[in-house]
Parts: structure tokens; sequence; C-alpha cells
């Protein structure tokens, strides 16, 4: 599994966003930065029980990331057309605007390692990467339990100090400053 301190691999692949049309060949490049930080996070499987909750988590953070220059990426294992048709079912995951990765070839999950052995799909994986498309920090539960996306958010406001942070550290809290 890719890790802390390794890149992002430089892929271009499907994604779906919105609903006001059928997907039609859309693309995300994952080479490209901006300058800004990436949340990439996977779910297993679309029309699933867990996965909308973290969906719906996100993307109620999407402005929080968008302050501190991230951009938020979803991901699953499922096509272009399936996250199309689930965002169409669920006025909560429409409201999640933000692109999904159709990653059906499983390129980007298996580059990445997380793809569970038996069930051939993503675990659930978040990746913080840095502006350089370094990952900076990486999680992954079970395919049972769901994430904290305020978590993912108070590690990004870490990373983003470039201090020591301790426990439990929150933004606005002081960071550790070693005696000199």
């Amino acid at each position: 599994m890719l890790t802390v301190g390794d890149k992002l691999p430089e892929l271009t692949l499907p994604v779906q966003q919105g609903t006001s049309a059928l997907p039609t060949n859309e693309t995300i490049n994952l080479a490209e930065t901006d300058g800004k930080w990436k949340i990439l996070f996977y779910w297993p499987k679309d029309f699933t029980f867990v996965c909308p909750t973290e969906i719906v988590g996100y993307g109620d953070l999407k402005s929080d990331f968008e302050d501190r220059d991230a951009v938020l990426i979803g991901a699953s294992t499922d096509t272009a057309h399936v996250h199309f048709a689930w965002r169409k079912s669920d006025q909560q995951l429409a409201d999640a605007d933000f692109p999904w990765i159709a990653d059906n070839s499983k390129k980007l999950a298996s580059a990445l390692g997380i793809v569970h052995p038996e069930e051939g799909v993503a675990y659930r994986a978040t990746f913080i990467i840095d502006p350089d498309n370094v990952i900076q920090h990486v999680t992954v539960n079970g395919l049972n339990v769901g994430r904290n996306p305020q978590e993912t958010l108070r590690i990004l406001d870490a990373l983003q100090t470039d201090e020591l942070c301790p426990c439990n550290w929150s933004q606005g809290e002081e960071v550790l400053r070693p005696a000199a």
C-alpha cells in the first residue's frame, strides 16, 4: 500500500459529478495540482449503507476543505453511470458536489494498494495529498466501519501548520515549540 512520502499515481481516470446529465466521458487528471491539497477518499460500493453517510459527511465539509486550499475527491470501484444513478436516487448524495472517480478498472485502487483481496472492492481509505502530489496522511478502515470527515479536516489543519502538533490538536491551538 502507498503511504506517507509516496507520490500519488499520475493517472487520468473517469469521473462523475452532478446530476444534470448522464456521464459523458469526463475525466480527472491526478497529476494536476493547481497548487492545492487533495483529500482523496474511497468507499467500497455505491448503493450501500455506510458509504452514503461518509459521502454526505465529507460533502458537508467541502467548503471547509476549500477554505484550506484543498479539493475533495471521492472514489469507488463503480462506474460513472452507477455513480450518476446513485446521486439521482438520493438528494443528499446529489448535494455532495465534488468529483467521484469511477475506478471500475481498479487502476487507482490497485496502484494505491487498497483493494480488498476477497471482495474485490476498495477499502475505506483516505489520503491527504500535498500540492506536490506527495501523500502526507493515510487512514484505512475495514469495509464495515465509517470514517470521521471532521478528523480528516483536523489532520489537514495540522499538516498545513508545518509545525509539531500534539495529540488532539485543533486549529487555533498552540503548537509544540521545542526548547532551544
